[in-house]
C-alpha cells in the first residue's frame, strides 16, 4: 500500500503524471471552464445576496416587521434545502443542462415578483421560486468544472474561486447600489447576473454530449 502524501497520490484516476502548474494555471484560459465559472458566479451571487439583504430587503420594501423578514428569510433557506435535496433525481432525470436552465427561469421569475411585488404575499411566493431557483448553480457547476478526470481539481478550484468572489463581493456591492436606489431595485443587479447564468447553462454540458453537439452541429 502506498502512504499518503506521495506521488501517487498525486496522479489522476486514469494513471497520468500530476498536472504541471503551467497547465493548472491554463485552465483559466479554457472556455469552458470560463463559462461555467461565470454560470456559478450567477447563481451564487444570488444565493449570496439573499443570504445577506433578504430580510432587510423584504423588511424595508414591503413595510413589513423584522420577524416576517426573518421568515421570509426561512422561506428562502427551506426552498434551497428542498431543491437541493432533489437535486439528484431532478439532474438524473432531465440532465444539468435542462435544470440549470430551469433553475435560472425560477430565479429570475421569484426576483422580479420580489422586485415589483405589491404585497408580502406575493413577495413571499417570489421568494421561495428565487430560493428553489438558486439551489442548483453552485453544486451542478462543480460537477460540471469536473468532468474531465486530469485537472479535475485544478478546474474545480477555479470555478469555486469565481463562486466564493461572488459570495464575499457581491452582497457588499450590492448594498452600495442599495444605498442610492434601495435595495429592492438593487436586486435588478442579481436579476441580471442569473439571466446571463441561464443563457451560459449550455457550457454544464458533459464532455460526451458537448462534442457531439459540436459534430451535429447543435
Amino acid at each position: 500500500m502506498v502512504p499518503a502524501g506521495t506521488a501517487q497520490d498525486n496522479k489522476t484516476g486514469s494513471g497520468e503524471p500530476p498536472m504541471t502548474t503551467r497547465e493548472r494555471m491554463a485552465v483559466w484560459k479554457e472556455p469552458r471552464t470560463i463559462l461555467i465559472g461565470i454560470v456559478v458566479l450567477g447563481m451564487a451571487f444570488a444565493e449570496g445576496s439573499a443570504n445577506d439583504w433578504l430580510p432587510l430587503v423584504i423588511v424595508d420594501g414591503y413595510n413589513v416587521t423584522p420577524a416576517t423578514g426573518s421568515f421570509a428569510f426561512g422561506l428562502f433557506v427551506a426552498a434551497m434545502t428542498i431543491g437541493r435535496a432533489l437535486g439528484g433525481k431532478l439532474l438524473d432525470r432531465f440532465g444539468r443542462v435542462v435544470v440549470l436552465r430551469t433553475s435560472a427561469l425560477l430565479a429570475i421569475v421569484g426576483l422580479l415578483i420580489v422586485i415589483f411585488g405589491k404585497s408580502f404575499g406575493f413577495a413571499a411566493v417570489g421568494v421561495l421560486l428565487w430560493g428553489f431557483g438558486s439551489a442548483f448553480g453552485f453544486p451542478v457547476g462543480l460537477s460540471a468544472a469536473g468532468d474531465n478526470p486530469r485537472g479535475v481539481a485544478a478546474r474545480v478550484g477555479a470555478v469555486t474561486t469565481l463562486a466564493y468572489f461572488a459570495f464575499l463581493v457581491g452582497p457588499p456591492v450590492l448594498g452600495i447600489i442599495g444605498e442610492a436606489v434601495g435595495l429592492l431595485r438593487a436586486l435588478l443587479v442579481v436579476l441580471v447576473g442569473v439571466t446571463i447564468a441561464g443563457l451560459l447553462s449550455h457550457a454544464a454540458r458533459p464532455l460526451g454530449e458537448e462534442q457531439n453537439g459540436k459534430a451535429s452541429g447543435v
